[in-house]
């Protein structure tokens, strides 16, 4: 599989992703500027990043403008042609501004930045420890989005404790339902808001990225609760 990164004005986090998935995890990247339009050397096999940042500033809304860059329209083609979009971060933001995506990130509910690791339920298997640092990063959807998205078993990560347990001391940011990712309907696009690039390394302490990445490759290929027995054998 190959991987594109998306560099916006303001990404910061583009080449972490590029270094995470290229030498922790043996993928080719190819970076690429927003101002390009031509998404040809990429199949629907493939993987195009948003990665997190501020970009343009994070003027108006996280996301707003950068869903008006050159790139995106492609993007949006490749998305509905089957092509696998993930967004981390200021990526998620984006992938919601441009409709991908169901929902809205809204300023954290203590009006905070939050810089930390925290955990991430995922079915049965212990909770994955990733970082976060966003000052928008509060989930937010209407309730009858949120039962469809639950229903359908869209949403893949939520906000939890050491334990496992989805609690409200747990949600770091105000999230509806604790969400911290989710999916769309043909599991083909992906969104959250924390940072699995920055846990891919022994060097960083830390390698639950590197399973954060895998559950997401194997939720577009095997429709979501099958992965674990192939989580077992990393």
């Amino acid at each position: 599989m190959k991987f594109g990164v998306i560099v916006f004005p303001g990404s910061n986090c583009d080449r972490d992703v590029q270094f995470a998935l290229q030498e922790d995890l043996g993928h080719e990247v190819v970076m690429l500027w927003h101002k390009d339009n031509d998404l040809s050397m990429f199949s629907t096999e493939d993987c195009i990043v948003l990665p997190g940042g501020f970009s343009y500033g994070d003027y108006l809304r996280c996301g707003a403008i950068a869903r008006f860059s050159p790139l995106m329209q492609p993007l949006i083609q490749f998305a509905e042609r089957g092509g696998m979009v993930l967004g981390i971060c200021n990526g998620f933001q984006i992938l919601c501004e441009s409709h991908l995506l169901p929902g809205v990130l809204l300023r954290n509910a203590s009006q905070q930045f939050i810089s930390k690791n925290i955990f991430l339920q995922q079915e049965n298997a212990r909770p994955l420890k990733i970082p976060i640092a966003h000052g928008e990063g509060r989930y937010f959807a209407d309730e009858r989005t949120l039962d469809e998205l639950e229903s359908g078993g869209q949403v893949l990560w939520k906000y939890c404790d050491e334990e496992g347990n989805i609690t409200a001391t747990a949600n770091a940011n105000g999230s509806s339902r604790n969400i911290a990712g989710i999916c769309n309907k043909n599991r083909n696009v992906f969104g959250l808001m924390p940072h699995p690039e920055r846990a891919t390394s022994e060097l960083l302490g830390n390698t639950d990225g590197k399973i954060l990445f895998r559950q997401i490759l194997m939720n577009r290929k095997i429709q979501s609760v099958s992965w674990q027995a192939e989580l077992a054998n990393t």
